[in-house]
């Protein structure tokens, strides 16, 4: 016995609410390559910075640090990832707000994709994911021109796993955050080398789970019709 462990599930509801997001998503992600309407994933994920305190060592002797260490606030980082085109932009934050979503929108549509005739959005069901997040943040004109320039699409609930933007968190958390940061400059100048670095690789995600796939694999999930 190992009372200790814990496994983690995370289990879908199976409805047709789920199913319909879900394909919904999986046929986005079947669109042709198209760089007048770029399809966009959008996430975002924090990590605790720590400042830690190291014991002098002599030379030769592996690096020594005190167990006792210093929290020193949170860090957000948004992910903007265009999986087709390879290309993908991280925002370091130190908040994660609807205003802070808002930001990320209106950056998204006019710094990363001012040309396209429309921006192909997907995210997860965040509250702060919403149209509206671009009303508490500006004018009623400019808020409606921002949604506007979208066309939303939304994972189900417990599906946040179809976000491919959830994919590149998990690369860059393995390759570049993996050490502890201890403030936000040191953190943002991490990411930032970490974005350039892949954009100049020009890596691209492979995805290929289709609505096909799902009816199959995931048939469980699917409302039983009559």
């Amino acid at each position: 016995m190992k009372p200790w462990l814990v496994k983690e599930w995370c289990i879908p509801q199976a409805d047709a609410e789920f199913v319909a997001k879900m394909e919904d998503v999986l046929d986005v992600y079947q669109r042709s390559y198209d760089p007048s309407r770029p399809v966009v994933c959008i996430d975002e994920t924090n990590k605790q910075l720590i400042i830690e305190k190291r014991v002098p060592c002599k030379p030769g002797e592996p690096e020594k640090l005190d167990s006792v260490y210093v929290r020193n606030g949170v860090a957000d980082i948004f992910m903007i990832s265009e999986p087709l085109a390879g290309k993908r932009e991280t925002v370091v934050k130190q908040t994660r707000t609807a205003i802070d979503f808002a930001e990320i929108l209106r950056y998204t549509a006019d710094e990363l994709y001012p040309k396209a005739k429309k921006i192909i959005l997907v995210t997860d069901n965040l509250n702060i994911h919403a149209p509206s997040s671009l009303y508490k943040a500006f004018s009623a004109q400019e808020a409606n021109r921002l949604t506007k320039r979208f066309e939303w699409h939304y994972t189900p609930k417990h599906g946040s796993w179809l976000d491919m933007a959830e994919i590149e968190i998990g690369v860059m958390s393995r390759q570049a955050l993996a050490k502890p940061f201890p403030d936000l400059e040191s953190f943002e100048k991490q990411v930032r080398s970490w974005t350039v670095n892949r954009n100049a690789k020009c890596v691209k995600i492979n995805w290929q789970f289709t609505t096909a796939d799902a009816r199959i694999k995931l048939a469980k999930l699917y409302p039983t019709t009559l």
